[in-house]
């Protein structure tokens, strides 16, 4: 199932508009939680980049520096066409930092040097924060500022978007072809494995905002502690869990699918299990490849959201997401959008 398929929680969107008409349109800003400690052998860059990829900016990093790609690291891939500020750990082992400034690549620069004790590990972080513009906006702007308002008190569904599954869900055909005997490079098994467990989780929270309970409890309900990997449930709904739903420290979670059964019973398992079913070629694949059972938050919401009309027809957004989720699945209940 496409993004363009996936069923709306605020009905169909009452714009339409342009997203990335330039990168500067689509700035994110990683928020990483902690600050570097300011000794060690890692330096710890803080680096702006536009219209590049991070694998790419990690790989030029190692090469300034003279030392191997595996000194690297980074906490999370950003958006290629987008202007983007992240975090970069190098280790220089005994080294001196070298003359970042003088980082040779103009679309990229490094704002920023410290010293750390620590190699920066993949999704170590707290969120990003986005200012997207919409351009060449159409619609109905009055219903336009109350679904803003909605978004705002509600949130949206947890959706994976679309670059999660490659260029028209290659990654997911190579998924298939992957399970059904074809070898593959061991370095992209983990993004095969991972749209695979993204199609079965977006085709269970479909289903959930089809019947409206993408953000309310089912019998059987497991839980996600917003800010964690953590969940627990089943367990009876009290007054309790009501209380920390409505103060979004709880959501309801859909399945990371992996070996076993998944932890979800009653009427949110059952529907679990029958959208399993329906993607028995991707769960037998991803079970054969000894991946756990996993949660994910069937409901995301947004901190902070900030909008404002500009001119020229156009519409700011500024917000604040956890890791791992979507600008683009919250601008999708806003506006139909066509990347120029």
């Amino acid at each position: 199932m496409s993004e363009t398929e996936l069923p709306f929680a605020c009905g169909m969107p009452p714009l339409r508009a342009h997203l990335r008409s330039t990168p500067e349109d689509f700035q994110v800003e990683e928020i990483l939680g902690y600050d570097a400690d300011g000794h060690g052998e890692h330096a710890l860059l803080w680096v702006e980049k536009r219209d590049t990829n991070t694998d790419w900016v990690a790989r030029e990093l190692a090469r300034f520096a003279g030392v191997p790609p595996v000194a690297v690291g980074y906490a999370g891939l950003k958006d290629r066409h987008a202007v983007t500020r992240q975090t970069f750990s190098v280790q220089l082992a005994g080294k001196p930092d070298p003359d970042w400034a003088a980082f040779p690549h103009p679309e990229v620069k490094v704002l920023a040097a410290t010293r750390h004790s620590r190699k920066l590990k993949r999704g170590a972080l707290r969120g990003n924060r986005f200012v997207l513009v919409l351009r060449e906006v159409q619609g109905d702007h009055a219903r336009a500022e109350a679904v803003l308002g909605e978004i705002a008190q509600r949130g949206v569904p947890n959706y994976f978007g679309e670059q999660r599954f490659g260029r028209e869900g290659g990654n997911l055909v190579a998924a298939r072809a992957m399970f059904a005997g074809r070898r593959v490079e061991r370095s992209k098994r983990g993004f095969l494995l991972s749209a695979a467990r993204s199609q079965i989780f977006n085709a269970v929270l479909a289903r959930r905002v089809e019947a409206g309970s993408w953000d309310a409890p089912l019998d059987g309900e497991i839980w996600s502690l917003a800010g964690s990997r953590s969940w627990f449930g089943p367990e009876r709904f009290t007054a309790e869990l009501q209380r920390r739903l409505a103060e979004g420290d709880i959501h309801p979670s859909g399945p990371l699918w992996g070996q076993g059964e998944p932890p979800a019973t009653g009427e949110a398992g059952a529907l679990e299990r029958e959208v399993a079913a329906a993607h028995a070629d991707l769960t037998e694949g991803i079970a054969a490849a000894r991946m756990d059972q996993e949660r994910r938050p069937l409901r995301l919401l947004p901190k902070a959201l900030h909008w404002r009309w500009l001119a020229d027809a156009a519409l700011e957004l500024s917000f604040e997401l956890p890791a791992g989720a979507y600008a683009t699945v919250v601008v999708r209940e806003l506006a139909s959008s066509t990347p120029i």
